[in-house]
């Protein structure tokens, strides 16, 4: 098998792999595990980074477009998942005491 097929199943398979985990999490959960999601996603970015970058040198456009690919789905998931934990933080901090006129 060549290096894209390869590719290509472990992206199925964990794709798979990862809807079945995610699909039996409680939805009390979901938030946290959004904030550990950033994590995994930070190590994906860097695996496109070093396929993009492999692929430009041997001049492997399919490569290249996977990678790619691949880059700007994790940088829609870190982006989105530290919306999403800021947006919880933020649902935890204090608000500021209201001055009243008397």
């Amino acid at each position: 098998m060549s290096f894209l097929s390869e590719a290509l199943w472990v992206l199925l398979l964990g794709s798979l792999l990862g809807l079945e985990l995610i699909g039996k999490v409680p939805p009390t959960l979901h938030t946290p595990l959004m904030s550990g999601a950033n994590a995994i996603s930070g190590i994906t970015v860097l695996a496109a980074l070093t396929l993009i970058i492999k692929a430009g040198n041997d001049g492997n456009t399919p490569l290249l477009a996977l990678g790619s690919v691949s880059l700007g789905f994790a940088l829609f998931n870190v982006v989105g998942g530290f919306l999403v934990t800021d947006r919880m933080l933020a649902m935890f901090s204090r608000k500021p005491a209201r001055k009243e006129n008397r």
